[in-house]
Order: structure tokens, then C-alpha cells, then sequence
């Protein structure tokens, strides 16, 4: 047995100390959107509220679906300027022919999430910079959005408008919809074998390749769920605002990107978190209208007020990760 000197007060091993800065890194998202929560309490109790959350969080679902479609890209070392024009483009398909020709709207919109995993595929193949690619395809969503919805008009299905409108007893349906998107695609992700591999083709490509995965199909498959996802999120942003216009959903792009990086993800080693991407969506949702109009911020100063969050929640994380080394 050995003994102590007196006076002397054993050290933490840098092992358990590196293991308390990841679960305190783990634990940021979450915390972030506590704190957002907090402040609103302080400023307007009424707020938090079965109704207060509907109206706070009314539109939560389509910025945690474009963040998770972010997150698909991201996790193969990719990012997809494009995701804000995409979700525009499905807004105007989905008041439109959706609407008037369903069976001619869900073709186009199966043809989009096809063109998506092109695009990956093409990306692979060609050796191409994401960036680029991606931020070319905004203007050409853009452009077939402006063409199928010249102006601001058009009315969502009355189905999406119901679902899109349900109220369950006790908890909020925003809430509901951001738990049941983070449990999905986070089992899928983060606890099958396949979701291994899709993070592994970011992670380590080259052992990827060692073990005869195709990196190919992966890449097609990342940009596939980015389609999907934001077909989704752009159906669900008509379903809230019952009309579409070309450039309802150009913010997106931005927004979803701040919502991965906001919940632990990174640009680069297929590093992400689909519960936090979406603890980060709610967090940006709560932050970007709620908790500054409560602070009497003005609505011209409100964006550089998100970009100062993000960046205070983002030195918090590398003053973290020093301590896991």
C-alpha cells in the first residue's frame, strides 16, 4: 500500500480529465439551449408555455430537417451551399404540383433527391471541391424554383396542412417532431453498422477503402439523405407558412451549417451528432427571433447577434478540446 504525504493532494489523471472535457463537449449543445431557455424564462416567463412554445418554435421542424440534411454532407467531409435554394425549390413544388398534380409533384420531388446523389457521386468521381459544386446547384434551384413559382402564391396540401397543425395534449408538436427526428436519424447513424461506414467514409477513407467498402456509394448515399432530408424540410416549411415563394428558404443555407456546428459536428473527421445538430437547430430557432426581440434587439441587428452566439459557443468548445489533450 502506498501512502500519501501529508499535506500532498493527489492529481487528477490526465485520463480522467481529458474523459470529463468530452462529456462536458458532449454535453454543450444541450447546455447552449438551456441557457437560450433560461434567458427567455427571465425576460418573459409567459413564454415558456404549451402555446408560447408553438409559436417560438413554429418554425423549429424545418430548420432541424435542413440542419440533419447539412449533417449528412458534412459527415463526409463535404458542405452543401445549396441546401436554402434546394428547400425553396421543394417549397414552390410542394404548393404548386403537389398540391394540383401529386403524382407529377412527388416525381419531381423523387427526381431532385436522385439528382442530389448525382451530385455526390459526380463530386467523388470527378474529384470536384464540394464548394463549388454545390454552390453552383443553388443558383439552378434557384433558377427552376423562380420557373415553377414566379410569384409568391400557391397553398400547401391540405394533408400536410393538418399534420403540419397538429396540437398533442402536454407537449408541443414541434417538440415532439425535433425528438422523434434526433432519435431516427441517430440510431440510424450512430448505432447501425451502416451508419458506421457513412461517417467512416469522412472519418478514415483510406481504411474505408482497405476493407472494399466503395467510397462511391457512400458519397451517394450521404447526398441521397441530404436530398431527402431537405425535401422533407421544405414540405414542412410549407406546411407552417401555407404559401411558397422562390426565396422563402435562402437563409437555410447559413442556418443549417451554424446548427451542426452548434451541436458538435466539424468540418472535417465525419465528426457529428445528429441529437445535437437538432438541439442546435432549436437552439439558432429559439435564438434567431424569440429570445432577441424579448432583449429589444432590433431586427437589423439581430443576425450579427446569432453570429455572436455561435461564436461564443464555438470558443467554448476549443477551450474544451484543449483540455482532451
Amino acid at each position: 500500500m502506498t501512502a500519501i504525504a501529508p499535506g500532498t493532494v493527489p492529481k487528477a489523471s490526465p485520463r480522467g480529465s481529458a474523459a470529463r472535457a468530452r462529456m462536458l463537449r458532449g454535453l454543450l449543445p444541450a447546455l447552449s439551449l438551456a441557457l437560450v431557455l433560461i434567458a427567455i424564462a427571465w425576460l418573459n416567463p409567459r413564454a415558456i408555455s404549451y402555446f408560447g412554445f408553438n409559436l417560438m418554435l413554429n418554425l423549429a421542424i424545418p430548420i432541424a430537417l435542413a440542419t440533419i440534411a447539412q449533417m449528412f454532407v458534412i459527415a463526409g467531409n463535404e458542405l452543401d451551399l445549396s441546401i436554402g435554394t434546394f428547400v425553396g425549390f421543394v417549397g414552390c413544388v410542394t404548393a404548386t404540383w403537389l398540391r394540383d398534380a401529386p403524382l407529377i409533384g412527388i416525381l419531381v420531388l423523387l427526381g431532385s433527391i436522385g439528382i442530389y446523389a448525382l451530385l455526390g457521386a459526380l463530386i467523388h468521381l470527378r474529384n470536384l471541391p464540394s464548394i463549388v459544386v454545390t454552390l453552383g446547384m443553388s443558383f439552378v434551384w434557384q433558377g427552376l424554383a423562380i420557373l415553377v413559382l414566379p410569384k409568391p402564391g400557391g397553398k400547401a396540401p391540405d394533408w400536410l396542412l393538418a399534420i403540419m397543425s397538429f396540437k398533442p395534449p402536454y407537449i408541443p408538436f414541434p417538440i415532439l417532431a425535433a425528438l422523434l427526428i434526433a432519435v431516427v436519424v441517430h440510431f440510424g447513424l450512430m448505432r447501425t453498422s451502416y451508419g458506421v461506414i457513412l461517417r467512416g467514409s469522412g472519418g478514415n477513407a483510406a481504411a474505408l477503402r482497405r476493407a472494399g467498402w466503395s467510397l462511391l456509394r457512400t458519397k451517394v448515399v450521404l447526398f441521397a439523405f441530404t436530398g431527402l432530408f431537405g425535401v422533407l424540410s421544405g414540405m414542412a416549411l410549407i406546411g407552417i407558412t401555407t404559401s411558397a415563394d422562390a426565396n422563402i428558404g435562402n437563409g437555410y443555407t447559413l442556418l443549417s451549417i451554424a446548427g451542426v456546428i452548434l451541436g458538435g459536428g466539424e468540418f472535417v473527421g465525419g465528426r457529428v451528432s445528429p441529437i445535437g445538430a437538432v438541439l442546435g437547430a432549436l437552439t439558432l430557432a429559439l435564438a434567431a427571433s424569440p429570445l432577441l426581440t424579448f432583449m429589444h434587439i432590433p431586427p437589423d441587428w439581430q443576425v450579427a447577434a446569432n453570429g455572436a452566439i455561435l461564436i461564443i459557443v464555438l470558443a467554448a468548445r476549443v477551450l474544451i478540446s484543449r483540455r482532451e489533450r
